[in-house]
């Protein structure tokens, strides 16, 4: 039996929008992106994020400019349980909010798109991106190939990492959670 995948999008729904975790003293950091970047990362210290524009508080969001997954206790817990191994979790506080917030970092990245099976695919060129030739510019009606994911039940793509995809076990969870603010993509099985 196939094991499906969701890409985690940003929902169309009424929500708060927050800015990109920063260090505790409001100090940015060198390379904000790096929680959609699927490394390791050091002990980052009490990371903090303001509101940006206020709106509906969700679960599940993500910062808007870096896109960091930001999430409840609630939903830190469904990680910590069925994905230890796949993700870090950094505490935030978030200004003006007395529940604890966490950022997700999805630590692997793995190789299975499955071009062959996607609707559209763009790459960089030299011309428009130095350093990301042969990576992906963008993916419409994205498809990986589950044989390949290692594994994972979270993780980061290889040449795309700006999706964020967790395996049907993991969704299932997170919508039990609910109040989220992001919504789920299959990116797995016929198009």
């Amino acid at each position: 039996m196939e094991r499906h995948f969701y890409s985690v999008e940003l929902g169309d729904v009424p929500r708060w929008l927050l800015e990109t975790p920063t260090r505790d003293s409001g100090d940015a950091f060198d390379e904000p992106w790096m929680f959609a970047d699927g490394r390791v990362l050091p002990d980052l210290g009490p990371l903090k994020a303001r509101i940006a524009h206020p709106g509906r508080k969700r679960a599940f969001d993500f910062s808007v400019i870096e896109a960091a997954p930001i999430v409840s206790d609630a939903v830190a817990n469904v990680f910590r349980t069925l994905a230890p191994e796949d993700v870090q979790l950094f505490e935030v506080s978030i200004e003006g909010e007395p529940e604890r917030y966490f950022v997700v970092n999805a630590t692997k990245v793995v190789d299975a798109i499955d071009e062959a099976r996607c609707r559209e695919v763009h790459y960089y060129d030299d011309d428009h991106a130095p350093g990301f030739e042969g990576e992906y510019n963008w993916i419409y009606g994205l498809r990986i190939d589950p044989s390949k994911t290692e594994g994972a039940q979270v993780f980061r793509l290889k040449k795309f990492k700006v999706a964020l995809v967790v395996s049907e076990d993991i969704k299932n969870a997170l919508e039990g959670v609910g109040n989220l603010g992001v919504s789920f993509e299959r990116v797995t099985g016929p198009r």
